[in-house]
């Protein structure tokens, strides 16, 4: 449904050092970078980082969030330490969400900005 998604950040640098350390293990990365820019993805750029202006204000009550597809649990184990290592917090710790379904793994934290951002696999490994 969606080609492509971009957010607006203040620091494309602290940005960089989150999002490889929080997409690597879910087999992300960089895959364009230019001033202020940086575009995320497997094969192609989904998710555009870049510096803006006037980013959207963290609210977490907006009910705004991104999910990342994640290969294992792993890798949601991976991402949720690599995110805190580069200066994320925590907001929901690797584990079953079974309200969300059987297999639901996912693992949540938040970004340098505010963003709140998942890992999700319903692989049962």
């Amino acid at each position: 449904m969606l080609d492509h998604i971009s957010i607006g950040v203040r620091d494309a640098d602290v940005s960089k050092r989150f999002y490889d350390a929080a997409l690597k293990p879910l087999g992300y990365s960089c895959l364009s970078q230019s001033p202020g820019s940086l575009g995320y993805g497997a094969q192609g750029v989904a998710l555009w980082v870049n510096e803006a202006a006037h980013p959207v204000p963290a609210d977490d009550k907006s009910g705004l969030h991104f999910c990342f597809s994640a290969p294992t649990r792993k890798s949601v184990d991976a991402f949720h330490a690599g995110a805190l290592r580069a200066g994320g917090q925590d907001n929901g710790s690797p584990g079953l969400r079974t309200d969300y379904g059987e297999d639901y793994y996912a693992a949540f934290v938040v970004d340098p900005d505010g963003y709140r951002i998942e890992a999700h696999c319903s692989a049962a490994e």
